[in-house]
């Protein structure tokens, strides 16, 4: 580590930092170290580390055994983050995220000592295991409840719903109908509230939502009723994949999009561009929601913090062709 901190013209501390992935380091710096580390090939002596600083350079995670897009980005990129950080990752998937499932989860995690624990939690039935962990754990939840006093990172699924809602709008449509994901799922939940206050603001008729699960064929199922509903012109899906299901059974149907109905989806999927039409969809950054749940672990880590704390990320609108004015 001396040599690195010779190599790159910083100090020791310095060094340490970077490796540990303290925020409080200039981007610049940070790369002059990293490339030194590069150079002379330096790699941790992970057990000296653990004995030298008492902290173990191993994070838990708790997430559910899925692939959907949401959780397995998340997972994808923390792990990323955190092995450019220095840290190792044990993840733990859960079948079903209540309680029993998520205590089961920390305890292995705690008999590993990893240094601290983040749970994807974006269902309802996660609180009442998270509410238990012993205030001693260092613990970040990740698309967890937004109501609850904890340490949370997020993205804001309200203020992603109503730029949709309200892009569709201001087309020029009148209203715009909502397929909802599962209703158990917080994620779901933000976004019928996000939809529901932009027609409310805007004076619009909110339409009554159709529920749905996340997948494109619930997605097709939906989209088959409201097909042949010729007062819809405008969709909001809430995710990307329930919006191919939707644009299939406009497209049997003989509904045409973007001419007769307009439609937006919410995740921007790899996929979304390459959809017919190429979808109008909201994008939510996991890179940055996994390096904004990086610092705070590690803050919670070092400094031993138990109090709540926020990271609230607002998402984007990507604009495609899939939305025009009616009747175009």
């Amino acid at each position: 580590m001396t040599d690195v901190a010779r190599l790159a013209g910083v100090s020791h501390q310095t060094v340490s930092r970077v490796l540990n992935g303290h925020p409080n380091v200039r981007e610049q710096t940070r790369l002059r170290v990293r490339a030194a580390i590069d150079e002379l090939g330096y790699r941790p002596n992970r057990a000296a580390r653990t004995l030298a600083t008492g902290r173990s350079q191993l994070l838990g995670v708790v997430a559910p055994n899925s692939t959907l897009f949401g959780p397995a980005s998340l997972l994808a990129a923390f792990e990323l983050a955190a092995g450019t950080a220095g840290f190792s990752v044990s993840v733990r998937r859960v079948g079903v995220l209540d309680r029993r499932s998520i205590a089961e989860a920390v305890e292995h995690h705690r008999d590993q000592r990893v240094a601290g624990i983040v749970v994807i939690a974006p269902t309802a039935s996660a609180n009442e295991a998270l509410a238990e962990i012993p205030a001693a754990v260092p613990v970040v939840t990740v698309d967890g409840d937004p109501m609850r006093r904890t340490a949370l990172v997020t993205v804001d699924q309200e203020a992603g719903a109503m730029a949709a809602t309200r892009h569709l709008l201001e087309a020029g449509h009148r209203t715009v109908w909502h397929i909802s994901g599962p209703s158990d799922w917080f994620d779901a939940a933000g976004r019928v509230r996000g939809w529901r206050r932009a027609l409310e603001e805007a004076g619009a008729e909110v339409p009554p939502v159709a529920p749905a699960d996340w997948s494109a064929a619930a997605g097709y199922r939906t989209g088959q009723m409201l097909a042949r509903m010729p007062e819809v012109t405008a969709v909001f899906a809430a995710n990307d994949h329930l919006a191919l299901g939707l644009l299939r059974a406009m497209h049997e149907r003989g509904r045409s999009v973007p001419g007769d109905v307009s439609v937006v989806g919410f995740d921007d999927v790899p996929e979304a561009a390459y959809y017919t039409p190429p979808l109008t969809t909201v994008r939510a950054d996991f890179d940055e929601v996994a390096t904004e749940t990086l610092q705070l672990l590690l803050k919670r880590v070092t400094d031993g913090d138990t109090g709540p704390a926020r990271r609230i990320l607002t998402p984007t609108l990507v604009e495609r062709v899939s939305v025009a004015a009616p009747g175009r």
